[in-house]
Parts: C-alpha cells; sequence; structure tokens
C-alpha cells in the first residue's frame, strides 16, 4: 500500500504519504487563502521526500470536511483527479475524525474546527486504548458533525476535553479545551487512520462533500439576465 493523503477542510493544506506501517512524508502549512495555490506543490514535495513518483501510489484518501466551501473543494477535486488519472480508488474521510485520532486523549472528548460565521464544526468521540504498541486506538464517533453557534451547545461541551481550532477560539465555551492538542488538520494522522481502517478490511466512505450549510458565494436573489434567451 502507498496511500496519499491530502486535506483541505481547514486553514491548513496538508498532504502525506503513508506506506501501510507509517507515514513517509507529510506537509502542512497553514493559509485559508491559498488551498488552491499550495496544494500540488505539497503533493510534490512529499513525493520527493520519500523518493517516490506519483504513479506508485495505490489508494487515495481525502478529507471530506465539515468545511467551508471553496477550500474543501480543492482537496476533493484534486484528489478526484489524481483518483481518475491512476486508475486508483479515493475514499473520504471525516476531516474531524483526522483530528480526533491525532488528539492522543482516551477519554469521551469533542473536536470544533472553525467554521466562520461565529460558528463552529464539531462533533463528540470516544476512545479506546490500544491493546498493545502494534495496535491503535480505537476512535467511535458518537454525534454526526454539526455547525452550531459556540453558544447554542455551551451546556454539551463546557468541562468535556475538546481540541481544534474552533475549541481554541472559543474557549469560554470549550472550557476543557486541550491547548496542546491539535489545532488543524494533519494529512498524516488522517493517512493513519485510512491507513488502519483499510487494513483491517473496512469499507471507506466516498469522496462525497460535507459541507452542512450553503456556500457564502451565491447569486444575488435580485439578479437580472442581460444576455439574450
Amino acid at each position: 500500500m502507498l496511500l496519499l493523503a491530502l486535506d483541505t477542510a481547514t486553514p491548513a493544506v496538508t498532504v502525506a504519504l503513508h506506506d501501510g506501517t507509517r507515514v513517509l512524508a507529510e506537509s502542512r502549512q497553514v493559509d485559508a487563502r491559498r488551498h488552491g495555490e499550495l496544494l500540488l506543490p505539497a503533493v510534490d514535495r512529499v513525493l520527493a521526500e520519500a523518493g517516490l513518483k506519483l504513479d506508485a501510489v495505490s489508494d487515495i484518501v481525502v478529507g471530506v470536511g465539515p468545511g467551508p466551501y471553496t477550500g474543501l473543494r480543492v482537496g476533493l477535486v484534486t484528489a478526484a483527479t489524481f483518483g481518475a488519472a491512476l486508475g486508483v480508488p479515493v475514499h473520504g474521510l471525516c476531516t474531524l475524525d483526522g483530528l480526533a485520532h491525532a488528539s492522543g486523549l482516551t477519554e469521551p472528548f469533542v473536536v470544533a474546527t472553525d467554521a466562520r460565521r461565529k460558528e463552529v464544526y464539531w462533533a463528540r468521540y470516544e476512545a479506546s486504548p490500544a491493546a498493545g504498541s502494534a495496535v491503535p486506538r480505537t476512535i467511535t464517533r458518537l454525534t454526526e458533525p454539526a455547525v452550531d453557534r459556540p453558544a447554542d451547545i455551551a451546556d454539551q461541551v463546557a468541562g468535556v476535553p475538546a481540541v481544534g481550532a474552533g475549541a481554541l477560539l472559543y474557549d469560554t465555551v470549550f472550557t476543557g479545551v486541550r491547548r496542546e492538542g491539535p489545532e488543524h488538520q494533519s494529512a498524516g494522522a488522517l493517512a493513519t487512520l485510512a491507513a488502519a481502517k483499510l487494513a483491517a478490511g473496512e469499507e471507506l466512505p466516498p469522496p462525497q462533500p460535507m459541507y452542512l450549510r450553503r456556500p457564502d458565494a451565491q447569486v444575488p436573489a435580485n439578479y437580472k439576465v442581460v444576455t439574450p434567451q
């Protein structure tokens, strides 16, 4: 297995290569406005670091969000294009699941990312400790990903261990935030999670975007057509 993982659902443009046992190379740059410019150079960079060519990739996994429309679709379209060109399967994984895997937490916890508009994308998780050094701990998502204003979920998240940029941004609501935890997505963590699931024979979801709300850019309600019908 040579798994190419990428995610653009958060401000981090992140790419990693995983050989089924370990992360071979990883790149992460945090820039919420340059996903399209940074992604392909990041792919080139991790391939060069690992000393491999793109045609060696056997599987692709992409973070499906939730995330803002513009950034999220950069990763999804790139993954789909690579999959079609290489003739390899493209898998999807929830971006919040990648952050949950990277958290290292073993008690029930929350992952929250910044959804802008004074909202967060979030979900609750629990984890079972690893049975041995070669066995990764098991992460279970307890709720479907949601988008909410922090004040509206305060009673559900107050005091609960939390990671992610959303929890850090609204730490008066996410009072159990772990500042040492991951803030943005790591493709290395996403790849490690995907590799474990694939090795266990688990079927991963299709790479369908998880937007949860309408895009910011919309056609004006009173748009006037000026071209001939």
